[in-house]
């Protein structure tokens, strides 16, 4: 079982792509998965705790700081904007305006580090920028909730979903380091190759429950999924291709665990507790987003190899 775990992490590109055929091709295995994909980022987040371990995550305290500075821009700035821009625009309610905003907000998706392990760097930046922004995820996020108020509840709601959020991914992040610290077996180099492969088959069937609006949509009203398809491209494009571009001309350090946070955030943490009426519309952007997300580390070494050149 190890062999093989370590196999399939040899290839976790390709099995993001396998996830992504599954989630489009066979729709009532997504719905069927849709339920737990909960559970899954939690198993997900502790799995890569495992790999990643208490030290390399938090790193050195005299990072920690550029670090929060990159959660604050990210996931309090950039989504602030947004909504100025959709408010001015007048759209800031439609389904997605709101979708946007709300994955400017969210967190580094869970396996952001397990993207940086695919690209072959370093997971350790990209983990401490998950947990950082995790940690601060009720502060960073209010402002965002109380201004769209997505479900309806005012700031006492908008404060519970955040806290309940965190408290659920954090006791992950929290169990994985604690078994590390317990077991250190786990950080041999094949117990490190099986985890990659573990963690690149949850990533593929996070992605097919992820995708459970997208197949009837498919079938349905192609030229519109195709509209949405290209919003999703065109923003994942953006967010890490700049990210990038920036951190490189500022001389930043971790810039590909930067770009990667920038345009992967956690948006299904805010699909578990909002109302259905609220999420469902929002399920389609979910959708088309996690193709762009999940071709990320493709896009990554395309834009290493480009602004090294």
């Amino acid at each position: 079982m190890i062999r093989l775990l370590a196999w399939i992490g040899r290839y976790g590109r390709h099995c993001l792509i396998g996830g992504l055929c599954a989630g489009l091709l066979l729709p009532d295995l997504a719905e069927m998965l849709r339920p737990w994909v909960g559970h899954l980022v939690g198993l997900l987040l502790f799995v890569t705790a495992i790999r990643v371990g208490a030290g390399r995550a938090l790193g050195a305290l005299d990072r920690l700081a550029p670090s929060i500075g990159r959660v604050v821009v990210l996931q309090i700035v950039a989504p602030l904007m947004a909504v100025a821009i959709f408010a001015l625009a007048g759209v800031s309610q439609w389904p997605l305006a709101l979708a946007i905003s709300l994955m400017l907000a969210a967190p580094s998706l869970t396996g952001a580090p397990n993207f940086a392990i695919m690209v072959g760097r370093d997971p350790s930046p990209g983990m401490q920028l998950l947990v950082l922004g995790t940690a601060l995820f009720p502060v960073t996020a209010m402002p965002v909730l109380l201004i769209l108020d997505p479900a309806g509840q005012g700031a006492v709601g908008a404060l519970q979903l955040a806290a309940g959020l965190m408290g659920a991914i954090l006791l992950a992040v929290g169990l994985g380091f604690a078994a590390r610290r317990l077991l250190p077996r786990l950080g041999a180099p094949d117990a490190q190759a099986a985890l990659d492969g573990a963690a690149a088959l949850l990533l593929a069937v996070v992605v097919v429950g992820l995708m459970s609006a997208i197949g009837p949509l498919l079938r349905s009203d192609p030229l519109r999924l195709a509209g949405w398809l290209a919003v999703a491209f065109a923003v994942n494009l953006l967010l890490v291709a700049g990210a990038m571009a920036v951190c490189r001309r500022a001389r930043l350090r971790a810039p590909v665990a930067t770009a990667i946070y920038a345009g992967n955030r956690n948006i299904a943490l805010f699909l578990i507790v909002l109302p259905p009426e609220v999420a469902a519309p929002l399920m389609i952007f979910v959708g088309c987003y996690q193709v762009p997300m999940y071709l990320t580390p493709v896009l990554i070494q395309h834009l290493d190899r480009h602004m090294d050149a």
